[in-house]
């Protein structure tokens, strides 16, 4: 009787032959659940797995002592994510690992992972992890009905043996049962060797080939599995993105969403999605725009620490210099500033500023401000995301600055652009980070509003314009908004001088009136 215990079996063979009664033996099972009832519930086992933002997700790790499955198709990342599982176990959690490869060497996989900052070797003469490679031919299986597996299973025996290996990862399943034929044979297989895992105490990861209308190719080791993390690598308007999802995890609860993840060379990093609860913390202290002048029409005190920052405006009209000031300002102050520019290189953007004496260099020789310039094209919208979580985390700055972010609409639809912005706003106000983002509007369009749907994220809005007055041109600003704070709501003269932005009041405008918003 298959999963049941000896006494069950013992009770079943006397209700066969009749030396129980059916009412006495539910009785007994009745009161048998009772006892093994526990009193208190207790939260499942869990192996973290050192992968930032996987343990998020998973809200801890994988399941201890339980067998995990990666599937997905080619290219996903698949051994590399059961690799530094296994990896990072050794180093981290000091739990030893045994690798067991079905399909490359571990001269081939030592050097896969060294790309990822990961010495295996080193690990392997410490005694840290144990590879074995087992070399399966189709033509030389023969199967017949008295066929298993026995074989491996001393071979795994003696890798977790020799390491003492809490971890291990098979690699890959398919070519395990390349050789089989016959689906009963191959069911009755694969569930012993996940029984056989699980009865060695070992938390296990086996990675798996994605099947046709299937997780996996066979069908069903997404089903005997305890987790199933689904890894997908696709590619839009030939910009390619990885993304996972956390098809199942029993006992447990977990992320249900899809989320991006980048492989670079520190290994995996996964992106959670923000909370949907603002409940971020704020601050009531206020740091300096770098323009006097723009200060006093925000109370006379600047931006509020940790809000964000919307300048807008058509080309031409300053937007990245008033963005340069703000990352000048705060650089002298000595605070970290992270600039990511998509339009200029950082050589272009430091020489075309001094021209209105800002000059940047001096800040990025010290390391208190950061210029990184690339073009949107360059990733995908959640591998800009990743990116810039990662210098976040990195780098820790007390402000970003992100010029422009309508270039990123380019890369991908509205919505969706909208969507990243809206995670990305979160994630650096929860970790109190001053934001500033120009956009771009396009000619012709509404100056009050924006291509990507930010304007009603942000707490500030500055909108700059072009204004002709006498067939002149000239540049004008205004706060459109400013949340928690009294401001001007005049509009004053945008000037680009050799020592900077001056906000002057336009002849015949006079008064500096304030409104609360």
């Amino acid at each position: 009787m298959l999963g049941c215990h000896d006494d069950d079996v013992a009770v079943g063979n006397s209700l066969s032959s009749g030396r129980i009664a059916p009412s006495r033996f539910a009785n007994n099972l009745t009161a048998k659940m009772k006892m093994e009832r526990p009193v208190q519930a207790h939260s499942l086992p869990k192996a973290p797995t050192g992968i930032p933002g996987l343990d998020e997700i998973t809200e801890g790790g994988l399941p201890r002592g339980r067998p995990t499955l990666i599937c997905g198709g080619p290219g996903c990342g698949k051994t590399l994510l059961a690799a530094e599982f296994l990896i990072r176990g050794a180093t981290e959690f000091d739990e030893p690992g045994a690798l067991i490869t079905f399909e490359e060497t571990g001269e081939e996989l030592a050097q896969n992972v060294r790309s990822l900052g990961f010495d295996l070797d080193a690990l392997v003469d410490a005694g840290k992890i144990a590879i074995d490679y087992i070399r399966v031919e189709r033509s030389e299986i023969a199967e017949t009905g008295e066929y298993d597996l026995e074989g491996l299973f001393l071979r795994l025996g003696l890798a977790i043996d020799t390491v003492g290996a809490k971890r291990i990862v098979l690699d890959t399943i398919e070519s395990l049962f390349a050789g089989f034929d016959n689906q009963a044979v191959l069911r009755s297989e694969l569930r012993r060797l996940f029984r056989f895992l699980k009865d060695r105490g070992v938390t296990a990861v086996i990675t798996g080939e994605r099947g046709d209308g299937s997780l996996t190719r066979q069908g069903l080791e997404e089903y005997v599995s305890d987790c199933v993390i689904l890894l997908d690598h696709r590619v839009t308007e030939q910009t390619s993105t990885r993304r996972m999802r956390i098809v199942k995890y029993r006992g447990t609860t977990h992320g249900t969403n899809e989320y991006p993840f980048l492989i670079d060379a520190e290994g995996f990093s996964v992106l959670p999605l923000s909370g949907l609860q603002l409940d971020h913390a704020v601050s009531n202290e206020r740091v300096s725009s770098g323009v006097p002048a723009l200060d006093e029409m925000l109370d006379g005190k600047g931006y509020y620490r940790g809000s964000s920052i919307l300048v807008s405006g058509t080309a031409g009209t300053g937007k990245t210099s008033l963005a340069a000031h703000f990352a000048h300002e705060t650089a002298r102050r000595g605070e970290r500033c992270l600039y990511l520019a998509f339009e200029e290189s950082p050589q272009q953007l430091m020489r075309n500023l001094r021209s209105i004496g800002i000059d940047l260099e001096p800040y990025v020789k010290k390391g208190t401000l950061r210029l990184h310039s690339s073009r949107p094209t360059l990733h995908g919208l959640e591998q800009h995301l990743v990116q810039v979580h990662k210098m976040v985390s990195e780098f820790k700055p007390a402000a970003v600055l992100i010029d422009p972010v309508s270039n990123f609409i380019s890369t991908s639809t509205a919505v969706e652009t909208q969507a990243m912005l809206l995670r990305l706003v979160d994630f650096l106000k929860e970790k109190q980070i001053t934001a500033l983002f120009t956009h771009l509007t396009s000619g012709g369009s509404a100056t009050e509003a924006t291509d990507v749907g930010i304007s009603s994220l942000v707490d500030t809005w500055l909108l700059v314009r072009n204004i002709e007055i006498d067939d002149a041109r000239t540049r004008g600003l205004y706060v459109l908004k400013s949340r928690g704070m009294p401001h001007s709501h005049e509009i004053r003269e945008f000037v680009l001088t050799p020592k900077g932005i001056e906000l002057n009041q336009f002849a015949g405008k006079a008064g500096k009136g304030k409104t609360k918003k």
